[in-house]
């Protein structure tokens, strides 16, 4: 059974920077992809980041391109994201997941490809 839980989330002003982590357990963590999601109340499930199972090649969501960093320690079981210059429309429940396949050169951003997901943390960033 695949356990993913988030910590790191809290209340920021805007500008200001956190650090999301997320630790894995149940299987291989240094086998799979790892992505970063959030929901905002009233909307989608939207992409945030991801990084492939050796961390050599990361994806980012349109909207925090050049702001969030997603990385790996696969001796630790931990994915993070680091957020900084956070803006008041990054307020959302992230949420931590991984994919049950195994991909060697691929890494998924859909969120219909990842079948694990943590109970999220909820990041508020105040204006």
């Amino acid at each position: 059974q695949v356990h993913l839980v988030e910590s790191g989330g809290g209340l920021v002003q805007a500008g200001g920077s956190l650090r999301l982590s997320c630790v894995a357990s149940g299987r291989t963590f240094s086998r799979y992809a790892m992505g970063w999601f959030r929901q905002a109340p009233g909307k989608e499930r939207e992409f945030v980041a991801a990084i492939k199972w050796n961390g050599g090649s990361t994806y980012y969501g349109d909207s925090v391109k050049g702001r969030f960093t997603i990385s790996r320690d696969n001796a630790k079981n931990t994915v993070y994201l680091q957020m900084n210059s956070l803006k008041p429309e990054d307020t959302a429940v992230y949420y931590c997941a991984s994919p049950n396949a195994y991909y060697s050169d691929y890494v998924p951003i859909g969120v219909s490809q990842y079948q694990y997901w943590g109970q999220g943390t909820q990041v508020t960033v105040s204006s």
